[in-house]
Order: C-alpha cells, then sequence, then structure tokens
C-alpha cells in the first residue's frame, strides 16, 4: 500500500475514534481525499472491517467496559455514544454474543457448546455459541479447562458435547491439527467468531493472524506495522485479552531480544509450539 494511502487511513481512522456519530463514508472519503469505493477497499484491507463497522466495534468496546464495571445498562448505552437501545440491540447478538443485559451479568441466557481433545501441547478445550466460536483455551486437564470457561461465562448455560459434536467443534480441532502439524487432512474453513473485543484488539488479531507459522514478531515491530510505533505495551495488553488460543496467533509475539515472553497458556508450550512451527516451516531434513 502507498504511503499516501496509508497516512490517509489513519486519518480516516483517528476521526473514527473521535466521532460520536459516524460519518458518512463520502465525507470520510472526502477527507482522505480518496474515492468513497478505493477508501472502502482500502480500510477494509488495512483494519479488516469496513468504517462504519469500525466505528460501532469502538462503540461496543466502550459499552463492554462500562458493563463490566457495573454500570447500568442505560448509562452504558448512551455513555457510548449510542442514540437509542435499539440500535444496540440490532447488533449485540454479532458483537456481544448476547444481550448488554445478559454480559453485563455473566452470559446470562447465553448457550455455549464445548467440547476437549488432546495434543502434543497438552488438553485443547474448544467452545461455541449458536453464533460462533468464543473460546479456545490450552490447559493440563481438563478440570483446568472447564473451570476457566466457566470462570469466563459464569451465568450461561455450559453443555459439553462430545457423541456428535457440533459441526463448528470438529472444523476447529481439525484446523487447529492440519495447520500444525498434528494431521495431514486438508484445513477447513473456520466458524465465525463471536468473542467481545475493541476496535484495536480486532486490528492486532487480525495482524497476528498474518504472521506465518515459523515466524515471530517484537511487540514493538508489530506496533510499527500497525503505524502505532509508541502501542507496544497495548498490543501486549491485546495479545493478554486473546481467548482464541492458536486461532489467533499471539504466541508468535516476542520480546525485542527474542525471548519467548510470556503467554497465558504458558511459556512452555509456547516454546514448543513455535519449536514446532519453525520445524513445519523448514520442512522435513533431507
Amino acid at each position: 500500500m502507498h504511503q499516501p494511502t496509508e497516512t490517509a487511513l489513519e486519518q480516516v481512522r483517528l476521526q473514527l475514534d473521535r466521532a460520536e456519530q459516524a460519518p458518512t463514508l463520502d465525507a470520510l472519503a472526502q477527507m482522505a481525499r480518496l474515492s468513497p469505493g478505493h477508501l472502502q477497499r482500502a480500510f477494509r484491507r488495512r483494519y479488516g472491517m469496513s468504517p462504519a463497522e469500525y466505528h460501532r466495534a469502538r462503540r461496543f468496546g466502550q459499552l463492554k467496559a462500562a458493563l463490566r464495571e457495573g454500570a447500568a445498562v442505560a448509562d452504558a448505552v448512551y455513555g457510548a455514544g449510542f442514540g437509542s437501545g435499539s440500535r444496540v440491540y440490532e447488533h449485540s447478538d454479532r458483537l456481544l454474543g448476547m444481550t448488554p443485559a445478559s454480559y453485563r451479568a455473566g452470559g446470562a441466557g447465553a448457550s455455549i457448546r464445548y467440547t476437549t481433545t488432546a495434543t502434543p501441547l497438552g488438553r485443547l478445550l474448544v467452545a461455541t455459541t449458536a453464533r460462533g466460536l468464543c473460546a479456545v483455551t490450552l490447559g493440563d486437564d481438563d478440570a483446568e479447562l472447564e473451570a476457566r470457561l466457566a470462570a469466563e461465562f459464569p451465568q450461561a448455560a455450559r453443555e459439553r458435547v462430545d457423541r456428535g459434536r457440533a459441526e463448528w467443534l470438529d472444523a476447529v480441532i481439525a484446523r487447529i491439527a492440519s495447520e500444525l502439524g498434528w494431521s495431514d487432512a486438508a484445513a477447513p474453513a473456520l466458524p465465525p467468531l463471536d468473542v467481545v473485543a475493541t476496535a484495536f484488539q480486532w486490528r492486532v488479531w487480525d495482524a497476528l493472524s498474518r504472521i506465518p507459522a515459523g515466524r515471530t514478531m517484537s511487540y514493538g515491530e508489530l506496533a510499527a506495522a500497525l503505524g502505532q510505533p509508541k502501542a507496544a505495551r497495548a498490543i501486549g495488553r491485546a495479545c493478554g485479552s486473546n481467548r482464541l488460543a492458536l486461532i489467533v496467533p499471539c504466541h508468535r509475539i516476542v520480546r525485542e531480544d527474542g525471548s519467548p515472553g510470556g503467554w497465558r497458556w504458558g511459556i512452555e508450550r509456547k516454546r514448543e509450539l513455535l519449536v514446532r512451527e519453525g520445524r513445519l516451516r523448514k520442512g522435513p531434513p533431507g
């Protein structure tokens, strides 16, 4: 992408961050001196979503933070810049996975199906709602993984599914096994995601997904690639909030000196995973 376009996109993003009401695409295009179609396509390539989706995700990030802090739903809705509660409920299923009141109540009313399986890195738990993938975690045993899921969604209905596992659960397990060399089968498409995140977190996770297996980047390098060289710590927090182990490959981020750094699923697992990915990239000897 040419530098002028890159600069224009960052100006558009900053404008969206400041705007209470979503600017029209035409207004943004005029500001960026790009055609509306070019802006729409370039913004989506750069940030993984359209300008309108970015603005909505930013406001939902504010809403999520307020709800977690215990704000009343009405106060959180209007404090995040939504003109009416109905606008929130139009999109809450997709961006929160549940209504705001349900999210504030720890997932009350949400239904989560999950399963576990053995991997070379330990036990793997995969969980989905009716809307998409909501958690992928690694641990030593099923009890640890199930306790983690319960802590994340304490009021949700959680159902373990083993026999006749849901198609999405099987697809995620098959995808991970294929990409990490645990299976020779072709990698199936991933189901949609049902995770709560700010617009910045989505940007970081999208950038992480573009790091090829067998390669790593430092926090500073990723911050520079995102056009925010001073955001290394914020990127670290975004990696720490990732609930989709292996799907969003935050294990490919290392410290500036090349050492592995931390990983919420265990530093030894991270080291082993990076070694395995390095071997896969080099291919078999000979």
